[in-house]
């Protein structure tokens, strides 16, 4: 299944997307929403999931967190690897635990990929991650380059 034109998502009522660049006040204006409507806010960001790492990922503030429940903030220590998939399987809990107090789900951030697995209900594979494929691959790119 796949996300509607209207916005509606496999599972419940609407599902509001605030998306765009760093920097462009997707936080803010989802907390207003958040505050205006009853919603809850789940972070659709790929390092904002990772504890630690608050400087340069624009991640709410104490005030911000204070004034709108977030979901999928600091879920993780950084050594440990977040896929869109667990990220996917973590949002659509986290949508569904909003909907069952009767709040509104609002997915914000700029991670575009999450968004699309979400809203496009990719169905992604659980294959787990080949340390030997990625040091091979690691060391081609060091002896071969980008291009």
């Amino acid at each position: 299944m796949t996300a509607e034109p209207s916005g509606r998502v496999p599972g419940g009522p609407r599902l509001i997307v605030i998306v765009g660049p760093t920097a462009a006040g997707k936080t803010a204006a989802a907390v207003e929403l958040a505050g205006r409507i009853g919603g809850e806010i789940v972070s659709a960001d790929s390092m904002q999931v990772y504890r630690h790492m608050d400087v340069g990922t624009a991640k709410p503030g104490t005030e911000e967190r204070r004034r709108t429940p977030f979901h999928l903030l600091d879920i993780a220590d950084p050594d440990r690897q977040i896929s869109v998939a667990d990220w996917k399987e973590l949002a659509q809990r986290a949508i569904a635990d909003i909907r069952s107090r009767g709040n509104a789900p609002i997915v914000c951030g700029g991670t575009g990929l999450y968004v699309r697995a979400l809203l496009d209900n990719w169905s992604l594979a659980g294959t787990p991650a080949d340390p030997v494929l990625r040091e091979r691959l690691r060391e081609r790119l060091e002896s071969e380059g980008s291009a």
